[in-house]
């Protein structure tokens, strides 16, 4: 199929051989930004023979913002994704093995002093399995700074909180202060601690990471390319 990008009334539209692309709902596929848009076009134009949707998670998350299959609003997407900080990975620690407690402290606590310095908030950790102690002030903060992004990128915070398990490392990640492959490790630490030390099926241990990897980078591109007002200054996929 030839993809191309046009403009309409209501943002960026993807063309399949000159015809619109639709979501599952029928809804008119229709993005706010042109650099999205050609991210989305690219991954069109990147299927060969059959159409594989597991692989375009930009385009899912179009289809998600647009068709809002779980009907919430501003506020609960703001709530669902500050309710993480519950159950956050990186607050909850273990006591045993003693390696894994030390490896758990070097590699996550770095993270978390950067979040309560950089939003002023106490977060905290424990090997409780009830977790920490989260002070509704912190709770608020988090609510007051996702509110600044808009319905489109918080249905791409969310998604790379739940591909993490952690509202901290998705701010982290998206905030630039740590790359996708390092807040992947960090959200996977005790399972890498395992692999080093039992081993692993290489095959499936390769592609979850690499698969996790994908997610994570889409989730982060869409939250950027929803909050960007400018528009890309050239042309998509020349024939």
């Amino acid at each position: 199929q030839n993809v191309s990008i046009s403009q309409g009334e209501g943002g960026f539209e993807i063309n399949l051989d000159h015809r619109k692309l639709k979501t599952p709902q029928a809804k008119l596929f229709t993005v706010p930004s042109e650099a999205l848009a050609i991210a989305v076009a690219t991954e069109w134009d990147s299927q060969k023979d059959t159409i594989k949707f597991y692989t375009m998670h930009l385009t899912t998350l179009c289809n998600t913002a647009l068709d809002n299959p779980t009907q919430r609003n501003k506020v609960q997407l703001i709530c669902a994704a500050v309710k993480f900080l519950e159950t956050d990975t990186v607050c909850y620690r273990v006591e045993e093995p003693a390696a894994l407690a030390e490896l758990q402290k070097n590699e996550w606590d770095p993270i978390i002093a950067w979040a309560e310095k950089r939003y002023n908030v106490a977060i905290g950790s424990s090997t409780s399995i009830t977790g920490p102690n989260i002070p509704a002030s912190t709770k608020d903060t988090f609510i007051s700074h996702l509110a600044s992004y808009n319905m489109w990128a918080l249905q791409g915070i969310e998604y790379v909180i739940t591909q993490l398990k952690s509202l901290i490392l998705s701010m982290g990640l998206i905030d630039r202060h740590i790359t996708v492959e390092k807040a992947v490790l960090l959200s996977r630490l005790e399972e890498e601690y395992q692999i080093q030390r039992w081993g692993s099926v290489e095959w499936a241990h390769n592609y979850d990471l690499c698969e996790l990897r994908a997610r994570a980078a889409a989730g982060t591109l869409f939250v950027h390319l929803c909050s960007e007002s400018s528009t890309v200054k050239h042309k998509l996929l020349q024939d």
